[in-house]
């Protein structure tokens, strides 16, 4: 292939792909928006390493059960909460009552990269 320019025919062919590699991949590191609050008291916790509905809104002084249906044992760590962690192995389910109105966010302490979760605490 010849050189136009100082730069080859195939270094221009190249450069295409590899642009648009590199937009897939900042689109595939980019947030993701905060997820629509369900309103419900119930959270599964299916085989993915995920918190299902990840958002929800419940009145103050609601009960919430998360109910793990995933093979391997997870925790509701309460964050805004004190820090408690409840802990559940498969098929087990965990309750807690929140008091207080605003955002109480949990995470799985021992998969918190990718198993968080938020509750939207409002008045009754």
């Amino acid at each position: 292939m010849g050189r136009v320019g100082g730069v080859s025919r195939l270094g221009n062919l190249l450069a295409v792909p590899a642009a648009l590699l590199l937009a897939v991949l900042l689109a595939a590191c980019a947030s993701t928006p905060a997820a629509q609050p369900v309103a419900t008291s119930q959270v599964d916790l299916p085989p993915s390493y995920r918190f299902e509905p990840e958002t929800i809104s419940v009145p103050d002084g609601t009960t919430v059960t998360w109910t793990n249906h995933d093979n391997f044992s997870h925790t509701v760590r309460l964050i805004d909460d004190g820090g408690e962690v409840l802990s559940m192995s498969p098929g087990q389910s965990v309750s807690f009552t929140f008091r207080g109105a605003g955002e109480h966010r949990y995470d799985c302490s021992l998969h918190p990269t990718n198993m968080k979760g938020v509750v939207l605490v409002a008045q009754p």
